[in-house]
């Protein structure tokens, strides 16, 4: 289930749109056991979709016919939004902007996927609709909190999803089903239309299988929103690819394996391979990246999620699951002096952040240091959460780009993941150092 691969079902005429959704239909049911989607637009709701591609011309369309999810905190018409939580249900007039988009250039939505309760966790266990399973091994979790949206790629269901990403939300889900992810810059694509968790942190992210497919969403998705306060444009001048290159490392006293000694073996074995495709290794100093990390959940920025939900948090608390209640509630005590004294304490580490990133083209490390299984994460989902996010909570703190790649199998068959990340929109050139390192790395 590729972009490149639909298309040419089409050219060939070995199947159309409708065709296409109907066997995918049939793939989610058979999937069932799986608690992927949360909606899944019926016939009748599909119908608008599939008659306007029949009245259009594939080469009008970049996106024609192309299948996708939507993560259950983004807003698509008249299908119900729930962000993990019943008593939230919402059903919107409009669909988010990045959606708009998306249909626009001729993507089909397949309907509305699962997520740990209000875009808050990374293991994806966070759900009154079940825990999402891991795609390749079920025993294990999939990585949220865009869970439904990155097994639903894995698994074929769809070409690419959207998911959310403010503190790995849109990586861990990849590392986990061995697919890719993009984490764009802060405001690159559109927030509209999202019920948001950290609003000033929050962004959408992508996953799919490709480079190709990836960079051609991107190409889409990336459009600037005046009606979003936080929208941003991508600057016209960039940086360019370049065959010899520095990338950045942590130190080996601060990288966090959790025990996880094939994660570790994983990732010296990535490093060796960027070397081969022609970067320098550079070890630096991760602690900036460290410090401003522990700032997300210890310092004042959990306040955000309580703004978010709080009329239903103070009226029915009972609609919350209980780890999900214990770390919102949180932010309730946060005060504006807490939060100007960590606001001028992440200003400090990302001026140390911009010291370490001149010296390097892209930082990489481990998307996450292990995996863990659903039962683990059960017994412990506060502490194992917090391991999972040791490589991805600064990120948006910070405001870098990241793109979060396959990089091996353990050998029991669970993927491992790294991410290349850089500063603001330079997404594109991480793309191209990844697709660099996946063509080579899969010959």
């Amino acid at each position: 289930m590729t972009m490149l691969h639909v298309k040419q079902l089409y050219t060939t005429h070995a199947s159309t749109p409708r065709e296409l959704v109907k066997q995918i239909k049939e793939r989610i049911t058979q999937c069932a056991d799986n608690p992927i989607w949360l909606h899944v637009l019926s016939d009748v709701e599909l119908e608008p979709y599939l008659e306007r591609l029949e009245h259009s011309k594939m080469e009008d369309l970049p996106l024609y016919g192309i299948p996708f999810a939507i993560k259950d905190n983004i807003d698509l018409a008249g299908i119900p939004t729930t962000a993990g939580c019943p008593n939230f249900t919402y059903v919107p007039k409009r669909s988010a902007f990045v959606v708009e988009k998306l249909i626009e250039a001729g993507a089909i939505p397949i309907g509305k996927t699962n997520l740990d309760q209000f875009a808050t966790g990374l293991v994806g266990t966070r759900s009154p609709y079940g825990a999402c399973q891991n795609s390749i091994d079920k025993r294990y979790i999939s990585g949220g909190s865009s869970s439904g949206s990155a097994v639903s790629v894995a698994l074929d269901m769809v070409v690419f999803s959207l998911g959310t990403d403010t503190a790995g939300s849109g990586r861990v889900p990849a590392a986990f089903n061995n697919i890719l992810g993009l984490k764009p810059s802060k405001g690159l694509l559109s927030t509209s239309g999202v019920v948001p968790a950290c609003r000033s942190l929050d962004c959408v992210s992508i996953f799919t299988k490709s480079t190709e497919d990836m960079m051609a969403v991107f190409n889409v998705a990336a459009s600037y929103d005046k009606e979003d306060v936080y929208s941003r444009k991508m600057p016209v001048n960039g940086k360019t690819f370049s065959s010899s290159f520095r990338f950045g490392v942590p130190k080996a006293e601060q990288l966090a394996f959790f025990g996880d000694t094939e994660a570790e073996k994983l990732f010296y074995q990535a490093i060796e391979a960027f070397e081969r495709l022609g970067g320098e290794k550079i070890e630096v100093d991760f602690s900036p990246f460290l410090e401003a990390a522990n700032l997300l959940y210890s310092g004042p920025w959990v306040a955000e999620r309580y703004v978010a939900v709080k009329a239903l948090l103070t009226q029915s608390p009972e609609s919350f699951m209980d780890v999900t209640h214990t770390i919102i509630s949180s932010g309730a005590t946060k005060s504006a002096s807490e939060y100007f004294e960590a606001e001028y304490q992440l200003k400090a580490h990302k001026r140390q952040s911009e010291v370490v990133m001149e010296g390097v083209d892209f930082m990489l490390t481990p998307t996450t240091g292990t995996i863990y299984s659903i039962e683990e994460v059960n017994d412990n989902p506060i502490e194992l959460n917090t391991n999972l996010g040791y490589y991805t909570n600064f990120m948006n703190l910070l405001d870098f780009s990241a793109y979060a790649i396959p990089a091996g199998k353990r050998h029991n068959g669970l993927p491992f993941g790294i991410t290349l990340f850089a500063d603001a929109f330079e997404e594109k050139i991480l793309m191209h150092f990844g697709a660099n390192y996946l063509q080579k790395e899969t010959l």
